[in-house]
């Protein structure tokens, strides 16, 4: 049985701050606490809360051609275990980072439609 707990779109941002205000603005909704200038999110991302998506904002230089620059996160508590069933399903794995705070792997799936799979770090 998975252990995914939660989806996210996520943003890849030039500027975090702009997006992740634009968006909260919009929606009536508050950031979630620990925003910065490298990540920020809405609706309880990675911290299971919310039994809806959230939305994820995430620095970057530039957009990269492998990566699109919205996709969906999934939150895994149980990280890297999804990642392993997830390429046995027919994923690709890209790579695997730890920035932020947030630990993951972006993958493809089937038809190249990138998507992450990570948690928050623990300490």
């Amino acid at each position: 049985m998975a252990s995914l707990q939660s989806l996210s779109i996520t943003f890849d941002c030039l500027d975090v701050e702009t997006q992740s205000l634009f968006w909260a603005e919009l929606l009536g909704a508050d950031l979630d606490e620990g925003a910065n200038e490298f990540v920020a999110s809405i609706g309880g991302v990675h911290s299971g809360q919310s039994p809806t998506p959230g939305m994820l904002f995430l620095k970057v230089d530039d957009h990269v051609e492998t990566k699109n620059p919205l996709h969906i996160d999934l939150d895994d508590p149980n990280y890297p275990a999804d990642v392993d069933r997830a390429i046995a399903l027919g994923a690709t794995k890209v790579g695997s980072f730890d920035e932020y705070g947030i630990e993951w792997t972006t993958l493809k799936d089937p038809e190249g439609y990138v998507f992450d799979i990570g948690r928050r770090k623990q300490n």
